[in-house]
């Protein structure tokens, strides 16, 4: 048998978000990047229905019933933690036959009083076993695993004044410097480079689209109906400015919209914030009138500005909060559209600390689990703070800028580290028990 363990808040929201179909799905062989959504709608609708994984020749069953949710408090180095193991023994056990009852009486309650009290009725069971991590915008790890064999940057940096300092010495526009840091690393050329960008900006875009077609309720039981669709058909009624400030709202919600139909995305940092981004980059072409080369330009300046959150503070909910999630895609965006503009470098530093730092201390508690009430609606405050922050960042006088990006992050990191579990996306506080879901 197979069984799967998930900790923290991929126990305690793991439902809601979809964990446990994209569990089930991975397991029996998708890739995420080509899984059809409508087989993880068919895994939430036909829960019982058994699925196979092929293993050497042996094949072993596959359903909900062998993902078992564990504590939300645990002492692993990672909130969001999942064990994997390969079992001698049939896993769910077949608790309606007396004779298994008999053989295996804890078994039959793998959640009961034998699990609390820190026993595993199927410890002398397990063939192998596997610790993973989920650190946030897909980053995965496992225990024991060997750090990737990969080119040491052109550039190095690991802060943003770092990164400054690296473009003010080499005299390097941003794009080139990620680029060459980018190309050192992989060893990717400069075309394929430009080929993956244009890859992830196509599926932003295909992203958005979509989702502005759709209508109807979302998955789950909060009934929550789709609002992309209504805001996109009701932005040209509007006057000028309040329908460019609509439609940024309606890219934004469609690509959340979109995540939580447990459709295809792009992590921009994360599942929960995934549609912050997208709903920049197509502002940029549809609104500001850039062209493909400039939304190149702004998401390598997102990509830096992420990845500089994530070695500094972090991006994942259950680790930092919502400020994590939504915070740093909002940063990220607001980096997009000062670059893609064509700002300096300063500028768009500052552009992504004002960004963050107004979403500093943001908690992360959705109501029932599922990936939809505050979040999607948050996408879309995101992403106008996004496009006020690198307004105001592109118009003020930048020696009068005081607070620096990386100063915003280690008060991030700090205000995480205090903040009580509740708020990190268990689903145990906040709006999520303030509001009843029926």
């Amino acid at each position: 048998g197979l069984r799967v363990r998930l900790y923290g808040s991929l126990s305690a929201t793991g439902q809601g978000h979809g964990t446990d179909r994209a569990l089930l799905a991975g397991l029996m062989g998708y890739e995420p990047t080509s899984c059809p959504p409508a087989l993880l709608n068919d895994l939430l609708r036909l829960p019982s229905k058994r699925r196979v994984l092929r293993l050497k020749g042996k094949k072993l069953s596959l359903s909900p019933d062998c993902i078992e949710y564990g504590p939300v408090q645990h002492g692993f180095p990672y909130s969001n933690t999942l064990i994997i193991d390969l079992l001698d023994a049939p896993f769910p056990p077949s608790c309606g036959e007396a004779e298994e009852k008999k053989a295996r009486p804890a078994a039959c309650n793998a959640q009961g009083d034998g699990r609390q009290a820190g026993i595993d009725p199927y410890a002398g069971s397990i063939l192998f076993s596997r610790e993973y991590y989920s650190t946030g915008g897909g980053f995965l790890r496992w225990q024991g695993q060997q750090e990737e064999e990969r080119g040491h940057p052109a550039h190095p940096y690991a802060s943003m004044k770092e990164l400054l300092l690296r473009l003010e010495e080499r005299g390097l526009p941003l794009e080139d410097l990620l680029l060459e840091n980018e190309a050192a690393i992989t060893g990717a050329s400069h075309s394929s480079i430009t080929q993956q960008l244009d890859a992830l900006l196509d599926l932003m875009e295909d992203t958005v689209q979509r989702g502005c077609r759709e209508s109807g309720a979302l998955p789950g039981t909060l009934g929550l109906a789709r609002k992309a669709g209504v805001l996109f058909r009701r932005a040209p009624s509007l006057g000028s400015f309040d329908r460019k400030l609509c439609l940024l709202n309606a890219y934004a919600f469609a690509a959340a919209e979109e995540n939580a139909a447990g459709n295809i995305i792009v992590t921009a940092p994360t599942c929960g914030a995934a549609g912050v981004v997208p709903a920049a980059a197509l502002f940029l072409r549809e609104h500001l009138h850039l062209n493909r080369k400039a939304q190149r330009k702004g998401l390598l300046a997102a990509a830096a500005t992420g990845f500089i959150a994530k070695e500094n503070a972090g991006i994942a909910g259950a680790e930092l909060g919502c400020q994590g999630e939504i915070g740093v895609a909002s940063a990220m965006a607001a980096a997009m559209l000062a670059e893609a503009r064509g700002y300096a470098p300063e500028i768009v530093s500052n552009a992504a600390e004002i960004a963050l730092e107004h979403h500093l201390g943001l908690t992360c508690d959705p109501v029932g689990g599922y990936v939809q009430i505050p979040c999607i609606e948050r996408n879309a405050v995101g992403a106008v703070k996004a496009y006020n922050a690198a307004l105001i960042a592109c118009n003020e006088n930048p020696a009068a800028h005081l607070v620096g990006y990386d100063q915003v992050l280690r008060a991030m990191a700090e205000i995480g580290r205090d903040m009580s579990h509740k708020y990190k996306e268990t689903s145990t506080g906040g709006l999520a028990v303030c509001m009843v879901a029926c």
